[in-house]
């Protein structure tokens, strides 16, 4: 009832997975993701178990195909199921059971495995391998992009409902003591990959950092800009002139925890600079041009 992509990203060590399906918060069910042990969607008459017990066989040091093997011979219902899996190293194994509704298949690849059931063809699941091996950007650019080809080349026959996409990675998840770099879920919509991938730009936004090198000097016009709009969202009270002084500081760091952009400036790191994307929403936000 789904069709689904589990990736592993070896230049950033990162794994994902993302889903799409007819079916209530698909994602609640599907997607299983650990840093360090790898990443399982488990699908069709989904056995929610293999998520948990495949990641802690990875963990072990199972490769993916040696996981699956032992989560399908403990079980079964394995004919009912459909399941895919990348290892700590990326290595890529998938099931299609022979009693999954038509179409079912899947299509392993390098690094990672598409698979799906009650889908418009197999046509669904090779747009979803040619897009992810095409696309570019961070993992969860890439497994979206795929859900979004699979989604237009005809997805689920049934129709649509709910999408997600899950990205690990350790020290990566907010305030840096856990692994979820991004869970993101639409479990009711009308066009839900299509919303899935507007969440993800606000996840870039709100989650994301520029490096260090593409920040901007906060220089006396820039200043001034900032300090107006300050003013008027009332977190500064003094001139607005071209200085950056402590308090235009303090007034930006409230203003920057009301708009949810911590993580892209703080007074304590380099706080004469800014992040180009953070200025962009500033602008765009507030009416005000550069």
């Amino acid at each position: 009832m789904t069709f689904s992509i589990v990736a592993y990203d070896g230049q950033a060590q990162s794994w994902g997975v993302a889903v799409a399906s007819k079916f209530l918060a698909a994602a609640a069910v599907v997607s299983w993701a650990r840093a360090g042990a790898g990443a399982v969607a488990t699908q069709a008459f989904a056995k929610v178990s293999f998520g948990l017990e495949g990641l802690a066989l990875m963990a072990d040091g199972l490769r993916a195909e040696e996981t699956l093997a032992k989560l399908l011979a403990a079980d079964p219902e394995a004919e009912h199921r459909q399941v895919g899996l990348v290892d700590a190293q990326g290595g890529a194994a998938a099931h299609s059971g022979a009693e999954c509704f038509d179409y079912a298949g899947h299509f392993v690849g390098e690094g990672f495995t598409c698979q799906g059931n009650i889908l418009a063809g197999r046509h669904v699941i090779e747009a979803m391998a040619d897009a992810y091996q095409s696309s570019g950007g961070a993992l969860a650019d890439r497994l979206v992009a795929a859900l979004y080809a699979g989604d237009r080349a005809g997805g689920d026959k049934r129709g649509k409902q709910s999408a997600g996409v899950l990205v690990v990675k350790a020290g990566g998840g907010y305030g840096g003591d856990n692994d979820r770099l991004l869970d993101l879920r639409v479990d009711d919509h009308d066009d839900p990959v299509v919303r899935l991938r507007d969440l993800v730009e606000m996840h870039r936004l709100y989650f994301g950092k520029s490096e260090p090198s593409a920040r901007i000097p906060i220089n006396a016009p820039l200043a001034a800009e900032l300090k107006a709009i300050l003013k008027r969202t009332g977190h500064y009270n003094g001139e607005v002139d071209g200085i950056w002084d402590e308090a235009a500081q303090e007034g930006f760091w409230s203003f920057v925890g009301m708009e949810n952009l911590e993580e892209r400036w703080t007074p304590d790191d380099h706080p004469d600079l800014i992040d180009p994307v953070a200025l962009e929403f500033i602008r765009k936000r507030f009416g005000v041009q550069g």
